[in-house]
Order: C-alpha cells, then sequence, then structure tokens
C-alpha cells in the first residue's frame, strides 16, 4: 500500500513538473537582418500583457537550445527585446524560403517559458556575382546570324525580388543579348545568351571584350559585371592569292651553232636560264 502511494506521489510530481515547464505562450516578431545591435524588436512585456514591475523580480532572461546563439535579449526595466547579436541572414538560412530563429524567455518563481520565433527577413545587402571575371568564348567566322551562345550565370547570396532579375550587354557592333527564364524544382532564375547580330570577320576583327552585366531587384538595385572575351576562329574563306607579280623578260634571238655541237636555230632565254629550240 505504501508502494502505491509513493508511485501516486512521483507521478504526480513528475506532472507538475513537467506543467510547471510547459511554455504558455508564443510570440514570433518579424524584422530585417542586420539590424545593429540594441535595435529595438518588440515590446515582450505588452505583448504578454505582463507589468514591466514583475520582470526584475521574476528574473527575465532570453535562452537558446542548445548550442544556438543567443540573438536577442530583454530589457527587464522597459519590457523591450532587442539585438543582441548581428543577424545574417545568408550565414544562417542561405535560400531557404523562411528564416526563423526560435529563442524562449524564461520567467522564474514559478518557472514560466514562452517561446519566441525570429523570423528574420532578406535584406538587398549582396550583390550579383560571377563565377569568373572573364567569360572566354571561341566563335568560328563562319557563324551565321542568329546563332546563340549560353552564357555563365551570376550567383545573389539573396533571394526573391533581391536576387538577379536581369541581364544587360555593353552596346556593339556584332551581338545583342537574349535573357530568358528557367523553372527549377519551383524556383525561377534568369538566364542570358549572346546572339550573333552581325557576322563576324577575322580578317578584320580577330578579338573583342564585351562587358555582361547582371541586376538583381532590390530597391536600389545592386549589380555585378564580367567581360566576355570573344575569340574569333578562321575558316577558309579567302583563295590563295600572290602577294607580288614577277615580271619576266624574255629574249629570244637566232643563233648558229656548228652543226657538230647541237642542230638547233632558236635560243629563249629569260632572267636565269635558256631554253634551245630545235
Amino acid at each position: 500500500m505504501s508502494t502505491r502511494s509513493l508511485s501516486v506521489g512521483g507521478l504526480t510530481l513528475v506532472l507538475c513538473l513537467f506543467m510547471a515547464r510547459t511554455a504558455y505562450g508564443d510570440l514570433s516578431y518579424s524584422f530585417p537582418e542586420e539590424m545593429k545591435r540594441g535595435s529595438v524588436i518588440g515590446n515582450i512585456a505588452k505583448d504578454l500583457g505582463f507589468s514591466v514591475n514583475r520582470l526584475p523580480g521574476r528574473n527575465a532572461r532570453i535562452d537558446t537550445e542548445g548550442k544556438q546563439k543567443r540573438y536577442c535579449d530583454i530589457n527587464v526595466n522597459t519590457g523591450e527585446l532587442a539585438v543582441a547579436e548581428r543577424i545574417d541572414r545568408e550565414g544562417l538560412c542561405g535560400k531557404k524560403a523562411t528564416c526563423v530563429i526560435k529563442q524562449e524567455l524564461v520567467l522564474e518563481n514559478p518557472l514560466e517559458l514562452h517561446r519566441i520565433s525570429l523570423n528574420v527577413q532578406d535584406i538587398n545587402d549582396n550583390s550579383p556575382k560571377f563565377e569568373a571575371n572573364v567569360i572566354k568564348i571561341e566563335i568560328r567566322e563562319s557563324a551565321v546570324k542568329g546563332t546563340r551562345f549560353l552564357l555563365d550565370e551570376a550567383n545573389d547570396a539573396d533571394i526573391g525580388d533581391n536576387s538577379v532579375r536581369t541581364y544587360t550587354l555593353q552596346m556593339n557592333e556584332h551581338f545583342v543579348l537574349a535573357v530568358s527564364t528557367n523553372s527549377d524544382g519551383g524556383k525561377y532564375r534568369k538566364y542570358s545568351e549572346l546572339v550573333l547580330e552581325k557576322e563576324l570577320d577575322r580578317e578584320q576583327q580577330d578579338e573583342m571584350t564585351i562587358i555582361l552585366t547582371a541586376v538583381d531587384g532590390g530597391s536600389p538595385p545592386r549589380s555585378g559585371t564580367a567581360a566576355i572575351h570573344v575569340i574569333v576562329l578562321d575558316a577558309n574563306d579567302n583563295a590563295p592569292v600572290f602577294s607580288t607579280t614577277l615580271n619576266y623578260n624574255f629574249l629570244i634571238f637566232k643563233v648558229t651553232l656548228s652543226s657538230a655541237l647541237f642542230p638547233c636555230s632558236i635560243c629563249l632565254c629569260c632572267r636565269f636560264t635558256c631554253c634551245v629550240f630545235y
């Protein structure tokens, strides 16, 4: 009988401890990344309906899960939740559509927990960047008008409207730019192609450099550039010609040779050779 009472008593104690650590209410805040330390995110006391005077006596503090950094802190005198560490959305969440940091508000006497979700919004703090500063393309001069050449894409660490939105090409005599959209697993990305507008002639110009620019959709927009180095390859489009004209002076004269030697009567001589005709 005593064993059963202890078991029931132990179960009651465990349930009480479990209930004591149960979160009483969740809070959610949305704010842009890269806010300065000390910037106010929201007022926890107001949002939970607490009196600010209760916070110091209950040892209010922000806690984290595991080894995660404490990205925000509470001012127990005002109830304000403020940024405690630099928050880089790309460093925390990469290309994910949403970036949420989990923190907890801890109150003691009695123990009370409130989960806090920090929704970090992307800002346009990264510029598009090409993998290489120079894009090398070899094109035969026999290529016809309208031929397309796929160009390297620019990468942007930002997401959504702050990612790459278009490409532009430096004005030139031979090429124009075609920009298209490709769907990759529900994600849309922009890519560009170099289109031959005027046929090439290697004998006139054997290489050229054109600047390609990637522009994102931020406000204000950011951009990145790469140089397209076009090398024109030779095609067999010219017939051989002599570089100089050779003038030969011929002299025809009649000679009389001894019949004992050669029975001939005419000798044709050019610059270096004489031919005898019989």
